[in-house]
């Protein structure tokens, strides 16, 4: 049973502390179920009893996040920060949520800023660092001329990179993103096609860089030729300017998009060009969220382990912030394949 309401007040700031493990023990639960429903995770299911009695033992335990009297404690703002390229990017929305989870479970706080150009992301690190707002850096936006990456290297700011290697830096939290381009190129020739292309995002961006090399690697290993590579914008408009390219040639049967936008943007160039989806083109986008299985038709995507990255690109900050020493990581979680109705055999 839960405590009786107005016992925890011998936890607050004049007493000790309450907790999460207080809380899971008074609430009969684990610790992770508890902070999964304390942070309203929602993808975290639980018996609506459960739920209320997680939320009574810790109203009536008093408790609350050790971020703040922990800050003043240790004259640090137990803070990280994300740096991404896109606020509007699902992709990076997915990963700060991955973050922000596991920056709560072990009591920091992370925030969140954009990067849109070089301007922005020195003025947000003059923002966030020089006067001393967070701890350390997340950062998920630096391309290898960014001036950022030589701000960092002159800082003494504990910062990891995310989804994007420097390389060097000895501090690269990334996926294994050739095998997602892998996947595509299988599920391809499973199907039975011969000819495939490969919509890519601009040059220069770690990710996109290493998908288009693996692409280009594992279609021969399957018995396919590849017939374009064609590099655009991460956007619906990229995506279809890169399909119309394609298809302008005419031999590809199948597309593999290196982002849902750029697929979404590829079946729209695929019926302005007048073919059918998946009659006349296959096509897979990368990235999997709920949207693409109400597309028209639903899309079949790449999955990759977002979340998971945004969780272990959190670790590896505070692990550093806590007397660890940086080091590359490639995460376990690999990605897997969404098949829905836009890929078929060819006609």
């Amino acid at each position: 049973m839960p405590p009786e309401p107005g016992k925890g007040a011998q936890n607050g700031l004049h007493g000790s502390r309450a907790r999460l493990a207080d809380v899971a023990r008074a609430a009969g639960v684990s610790k992770a179920a508890a902070s999964k429903v304390l942070n309203s995770d929602p993808d975290f299911s639980a018996r609506p009893e459960t739920r209320l009695r997680i939320m009574e033992a810790a109203q009536a335990l008093g408790y609350r996040p050790h971020v703040a009297a922990r800050a003043l404690a240790t004259s640090h703002a137990r803070t990280v920060a994300l740096l991404v390229p896109k606020l509007t990017n699902m992709t990076y929305v997915t990963i700060a949520r991955g973050a922000f989870e596991r920056a709560r479970e072990r009591d920091y706080v992370s925030v969140m800023s954009e990067d849109y150009d070089e301007y922005s992301a020195m003025a947000a690190f003059r923002d966030l660092v020089d006067v001393g707002r967070v701890d350390g850096l997340i950062v998920a936006s630096a391309r290898p001329d960014h001036t950022l990456i030589g701000a960092l290297s002159e800082s003494r700011i504990p910062h990891v990179f995310l989804n994007r290697a420097v390389a060097g830096s000895g501090r690269n939290v990334v996926m294994d993103v050739a095998k997602s381009s892998r996947l595509a190129v299988r599920h391809f020739a499973e199907l039975g096609h011969r000819y495939v292309a490969h919509v890519a995002g601009p040059r220069g961006i770690a990710p996109s860089d290493e998908r288009a090399r693996a692409f280009l690697e594992y279609a021969p290993e399957f018995g396919l030729e590849v017939c374009q590579v064609e590099h655009v914008e991460f956007s619906e408009a990229g995506g279809a300017a890169g399909a119309a390219a394609i298809l302008e040639a005419g031999r590809a049967t199948a597309i593999y998009a290196s982002s849902l936008a750029q697929a979404i943007g590829a079946m729209h160039g695929a019926r302005e060009a007048g073919r059918r989806i998946p009659e006349d083109v296959s096509i897979i986008g990368n990235d999997d969220f709920p949207i693409a299985a109400y597309l028209s038709p639903p899309l079949t995507t790449v999955a990759m382990p977002l979340r998971e990255l945004g969780r272990f690109g959190a670790d590896a900050i505070i692990d550093q912030l806590e007397g660890k020493h940086p080091v590359d990581l490639v995460i376990p979680t690999e990605p897997t394949l969404a098949v829905r109705s836009s890929t078929a055999p060819p006609s």
